[in-house]
């Protein structure tokens, strides 16, 4: 009875520090200066790796830490550059990184050097434990149906399929891009049908430009959320919400929710502008969802939105509403 006492009393010490952890993770934000569209990748080992989109739009970096502050100082390598012409030659664009049947693959963006804006999807592979490490192997495009501007590909495995959803322009002309769905065969090939989950229908997603990019997955409560990024890269940049219920058909459209409002979005009180272009890890107790985002920490943009440099990678804990959606505290400072 005694021991049975004693496994009680240190099984609610353990209850209580997982709560009062989780409660009280911080960060030294920004954790990484400069850094765009990032993306946290964290092993099994428990080891955190980060790669963003640079300002001068002209290689893929990554960066490693035990932990998620860490990645702040942690040295930085180059591990791919653009080439010198012809494809994958200009606006390298929001890599991922991805470990994928024990292999590593990074999802990123590209136009060509004779044709800046004929962006398409690319994917890179490396074999080393360490993705810092090793040889990354250019495996070619990501072909989908329509031959037409396509970014910011995300993949996810669900009931023993795989999905990429990506951001695609799917009208022509300037009707932006919208958000596409398809189960792959493998790493780099679509088996179709491609379907379209989201498009900018909502003033906020059409300021300046009519844009739907940047998805990022998390599945939570029963449900699978996409979070993604809507209008202009400047302070009107900000995140919405997609979500359906795991045990429905990912393919039918139809079983896609979306919220009519954006979720996180420019703060003005906290110096907050143009949040968006997230990605989700958890924090070192595996549970504790953290939201990996940029945004600058001023609204004023002298000249084109893409040629400042100061968006920065910043960290912070997601909570949860009592029916089970991700809330991110939009009035709450990092």
């Amino acid at each position: 009875m005694k021991l049975l006492k004693i496994s009680v009393l240190l099984a609610m010490v353990f209850v209580f520090q997982l709560q009062v952890f989780s409660q009280n993770i911080e960060f030294n934000n920004p954790i990484a200066e400069k850094r765009a569209d990032p993306w946290v990748h964290k092993a099994e080992d428990g080891t955190y790796y980060l790669i963003a989109t640079v300002p001068e739009y002209d290689r893929i970096v990554i960066r490693k830490s035990k932990s998620i502050n860490g990645l702040k100082e942690a040295q930085e390598k180059v591990v791919w550059a653009k080439h010198e012409k012809g494809v994958m030659g200009h606006h390298i664009w929001a890599p991922e990184l991805h470990r994928i049947d024990g292999k590593w693959y990074i999802y990123f963006a590209a136009g060509e050097v004779e044709n800046i804006w004929n962006i398409r999807m690319w994917v890179l592979s490396n074999s080393s434990d360490n993705p810092i490490e090793g040889e990354w192997k250019e495996e070619g495009r990501i072909v989908s149906d329509i031959d037409s501007f396509s970014l910011d590909a995300t993949t996810f495995e669900h009931n023993g399929k795989r999905y990429l959803i990506w951001a695609q322009n799917v009208r022509g002309g300037d009707h932006g891009t919208a958000l596409v769905l398809s189960e792959m065969k493998d790493y780099k090939t679509l088996t179709g049908p491609e379907v379209v989950i989201t498009e900018p229908e909502f003033s906020w997603e059409r300021m300046k430009y009519n844009v739907n990019e940047g998805p990022a997955v998390i599945k939570r409560n029963g449900k699978i959320f996409v979070s993604y990024s809507a209008s202009a890269t400047n302070h009107n940049y900000c995140m919405g919400l997609l979500w359906i219920d795991e045990n429905t058909d990912l393919l039918d459209a139809k079983n896609w929710n979306k919220s009519p409002g954006p979720v996180f979005y420019t703060n003005e009180d906290v110096k907050r502008y143009g949040p968006g272009h997230n990605s989700f890890t958890t924090a070192k107790d595996g549970e504790t969802v953290i939201m990996i985002y940029h945004d600058r920490d001023y609204k004023e943009i002298q000249g084109h939105e893409l040629s400042d440099p100061n968006r920065a990678t910043r960290a912070r804990v997601v909570h949860w509403t009592p029916s089970g959606f991700p809330d991110f505290m939009q009035n709450e400072k990092d």
